[in-house]
């Protein structure tokens, strides 16, 4: 008798266990079935997210180790409302994307938080700049010597900025994603047609796949190859000038594109692309961004230092190099340009900067030099003034007359002009100009390779 009652218990409360879900109210049952499924929702995207980010190459930025001047710290108004990053482009044939790398590409991205409104402002790599620890020399040397870190320190302290992130991205990676993107459209010179199949063989061989030469000048649909190859010469008129205004255009088709490319395409180039691409950006701030991505919008873009307040010269112990006129004077119209900071003072160490570059550029001259003076222009967001390209040829062999012959990848070097004994063509205004180059005489991991 008594097991009969264990028995009966037993069966009462099993019955219990099994039926509590079925005896629920329908709207709880709905709400308990619509948890689950945002739970295993978040779940599935966390781990795609995740196995995604590990492909790429992530880099931890401490606070400790980021440079910030004083007056940008204590600031409740500077860039307000803004998130600045720093964007990065490297060519990497070793895939290393940290200290050791040449930074051709060196852009601030700063983003509006509330208008979602991108602006970008590209550094000319050769300007004579304060690498954060005290040397003063090409800006690209920052990224090789101290990678991403001391390249954000560098930007943060000349410019007063606040950056704590970055992206750096290789050449390569930009190829392959204007491919699988079906290639982006751009309007080119003939100066641009010489120069850019004069200079995609090396491209080709340093990508490891072979591409068409371009045909004619006008709009040209163009591959990952021949994009990459236009971003990157600056062998015609202008030299690092204009191909920076190059680099932000090429950016400018590629984010046309995205927005409206597919999911499914969109995941072949995160797995194609990611391995080739360093960043600090946490998993939680990536899923951030890429969720509103639709939303952003590239606003305009501009060149620092200023096409009127700067100059370029060739000087004992730095090289060709741009130099900033007056640093503070750049700073204070690029806080304008970037956050619509009126009337902008400069923090006193970057007027300790501006002060110390014209100090060395003087004391330099003094052994003489090669000055010159850009042509002056509207100091807004325009680049240097151009020549017309029909009375000034850049100095290239004539492709014209021969046509370039694609060689195999795997067994011929590119026929690429010596940098050290060509100096890139300047934009006319009427005076001459000389373009930096990458021959310095100070800073040889700056100076050597990274560019066409």
């Amino acid at each position: 008798m008594a097991e009969k009652r264990r028995y009966k218990r037993y069966g009462r409360a099993r019955k219990k266990r099994e039926n509590w879900f079925t005896r629920l109210p329908l709207w709880s049952k709905i709400m308990i079935g619509i948890v689950l499924i945002l739970i295993l929702t978040v779940a599935v995207a966390y781990w795609y997210v995740n196995s995604k980010l590990e492909k790429m190459d992530r880099t931890e930025i401490k606070a400790e180790d980021l440079v910030i001047n004083n007056e940008v710290r204590e600031s409740l108004n500077l860039g307000d409302g803004y998130t600045n990053i720093a964007l990065f482009g490297v060519d990497s044939r070793e895939k290393n994307l940290g200290a050791g790398t040449l930074s051709d590409c060196i852009i601030v991205a700063s983003l509006n938080n509330q208008t979602k409104e991108i602006r970008m402002v590209s550094v000319y790599r050769d300007t004579l700049l304060n690498l954060s620890n005290g040397t003063y020399t090409k800006c690209n040397a920052a990224y090789s010597y101290g990678g991403p870190v001391m390249a954000i320190n560098m930007l943060n302290m000349n410019l007063d900025l606040d950056i704590e992130d970055y992206v750096t991205v290789d050449f390569s990676a930009i190829s392959d994603g204007i491919d699988m993107l079906g290639g982006i459209d751009i309007e080119i010179t003939e100066e641009e047609l010489k120069a850019l199949n004069y200079h995609l063989v090396g491209t080709a061989i340093a990508v490891g796949r072979e591409s068409p030469f371009v045909e004619s000048a006008g709009m040209v649909h163009m591959n990952g190859l021949q994009a990459t190859t236009y971003a990157r010469i600056r062998s015609t008129a202008g030299g690092d000038f204009t191909r920076t205004k190059r680099q932000r255009l090429v950016i400018e088709k590629v984010v046309e594109k995205v927005k409206q490319t597919d999911l499914k395409t969109l995941d072949a180039m995160i797995n194609t692309m990611f391995p080739k691409i360093s960043t600090s950006f946490t998993l939680t701030e990536m899923l951030t961004y890429a969720t509103g991505y639709k939303d952003y919008v590239l606003g305009e873009n501009t060149g620092f230092p200023y096409n009127d307040l700067m100059s370029t010269d060739t000087l004992s112990g730095y090289g060709s190099i741009v130099i900033a006129g007056s640093l503070t004077s750049n700073v204070s119209r690029v806080h304008q340009f970037l956050f619509g900071t009126e009337n902008y003072t400069p923090s006193a160490q970057v007027q300790t900067i501006s002060s110390e570059i014209t100090s060395r550029v003087e004391a330099a001259r003094g052994g003489g030099s090669n000055q010159s003076t850009p042509p002056q222009t509207n100091p807004g967001t325009q680049e240097p003034q151009q020549p017309d390209s029909g009375t000034q040829e850049p100095q290239q062999p004539d492709l014209g007359t021969q046509e370039p012959q694609q060689p195999d990848p795997g067994t011929q070097e590119p026929q690429q002009p010596d940098p050290g004994t060509q100096e890139p063509q300047q934009p006319e205004g009427g005076e001459s100009q000389t373009q930096p180059s990458t021959d310095g005489e100070t800073n040889p991991a700056a100076e050597t390779g990274g560019g066409e």
